[in-house]
C-alpha cells in the first residue's frame, strides 16, 4: 500500500540533497557560541606598528611583478602594503554596510524566532564588530580611508533596494569569499605586521559561518525561485564581479604613495601576475556558482569580463 502521508523527498541540486534550513542555522549558531571575537579587548590595539614589516603580504598587492614594482625602494613597496590593506579595510566596511543590509531583508518577512532569523541577526552583529574592526585597524596603521567611487556607492545603493533573495546571498558571496581568501593567506605571514594578522585572523574564522548560511541559503533560492529570478540573479552577480574587480584598491592609493596613478593602473591591468591572484581569490566561488547554475549566459560573460573567471 501506498501511505497516506509520504515523507517528502527532500529538493536537490547538483550538490545533492539541500540541507534542513533550521538545522543548518542551529549548527552556526552553536559555532557561533563557541567561536566569537570581541575586536576590541581580543586585540592589542596600544602596541607600536613594528618596523619593517608589511601591511599585506606582498605577492599579493596589486603592483608586485610588474616593471613599476621593479623600481619601486623597499619603504615605498611597504608604504604601498599600508594603503592597500587601508582601501582593502574600507572596501570590506562597504560590502558588509551593504550585507547587513541585505540580511535584515531577508529576515524580515521570515519567522522571528526561527534559528535562520537568530543566526542571520547573529551574523549581522558579527559584521558590526568587523565593520569597527576594520576602522580602527585604518587609523592605527596610519593611511586614509578609502571610500569607493560615487558611482559604485549609488549603484549599490540600488542594489540594496532592488535586489532579490538570491541575487542578495549570491552579491555576498563575491565580497566574502575573495577577501576571505587573501586573509586566509595573510594571518600566518609573520612578516605582517601582528595587528594585521590579528584583524584577518578573527575575520577568516567568523565568515566560514556566514559563508556557510550563504551558500546554503543561495542553493535553495536557486531550487525553488522563479526563471525570471534565476535570470536575474545571473545578471545582477556578473555586473557585481565587474564592478568588484574594479573597485578592488582604490587607484588613489597611488598617488599617494608617489606614483603616477595612470601608469600604476595600466601595469596592474596588464599583470598577469595580478589576474591569477585575483582569479585563484574567485576560483572556489566560481566553482560553486558553476555547479548551481548561476555561471550561465550574460552573467559568464560579464565575470569573464571582470578578469574574475579563469
Amino acid at each position: 500500500m501506498t501511505p497516506s502521508n509520504p515523507v517528502a523527498s527532500p529538493r536537490r541540486d547538483a550538490l545533492g540533497p539541500l540541507k534542513d534550513r533550521e538545522q543548518v542555522a542551529l549548527r552556526l549558531l552553536e559555532s557561533s557560541a563557541r567561536h566569537s571575537f570581541d575586536p576590541d579587548t581580543e586585540l592589542d590595539w596600544e602596541a607600536p606598528l613594528e618596523d619593517g614589516k608589511w601591511f599585506w603580504p606582498p605577492e599579493l598587492l596589486s603592483l608586485y611583478g610588474t616593471p613599476l614594482w621593479r623600481t619601486m625602494s623597499e619603504e615605498q613597496r611597504l608604504e604601498l602594503s599600508r594603503h592597500e590593506a587601508a582601501s582593502l579595510a574600507s572596501l570590506g566596511i562597504w560590502f558588509e554596510l551593504i550585507l547587513m543590509q541585505l540580511l535584515v531583508r531577508h529576515v524580515y518577512d521570515k519567522p522571528l524566532t526561527s534559528s535562520h532569523v537568530r543566526y542571520a541577526l547573529t551574523e549581522i552583529a558579527d559584521e558590526c564588530r568587523h565593520s569597527k574592526m576594520f576602522a580602527r585597524m585604518i587609523e592605527c596603521g596610519g593611511a586614509p580611508a578609502y571610500p569607493v567611487t560615487p558611482l559604485h556607492h549609488n549603484l549599490a545603493r540600488i542594489l540594496k533596494t532592488v535586489s532579490t533573495t538570491p541575487g542578495s546571498f549570491a552579491c555576498t558571496l563575491l565580497g566574502e569569499e575573495i577577501l576571505d581568501h587573501m586573509q586566509r593567506l595573510t594571518f600566518p605571514d609573520e612578516r605582517v605586521q601582528p595587528l594585521v594578522r590579528g584583524v584577518t585572523r578573527i575575520h577568516v574564522v567568523e565568515e566560514a559561518r556566514h559563508v556557510r548560511y550563504a551558500r546554503e541559503e543561495l542553493r535553495r533560492q536557486m531550487v525553488g525561485c522563479p526563471r525570471w529570478e534565476a535570470g536575474l540573479t545571473r545578471l545582477s552577480c556578473g555586473e557585481a564581479a565587474r564592478v568588484f574587480s574594479v573597485a578592488f584598491v582604490n587607484p588613489a592609493v597611488y598617488t599617494n604613495v608617489g606614483l603616477d596613478r595612470r601608469e600604476a593602473v595600466a601595469q596592474v591591468r596588464a599583470s598577469g601576475h595580478r589576474r591569477e591572484v585575483m582569479q585563484a581569490g574567485a576560483k572556489r566561488l566560481t566553482d560553486f556558482l558553476d555547479d548551481i547554475g548561476v555561471m550561465r549566459g550574460v552573467g559568464r560573460r560579464l565575470w569573464r569580463a571582470s578578469g574574475l573567471l579563469a
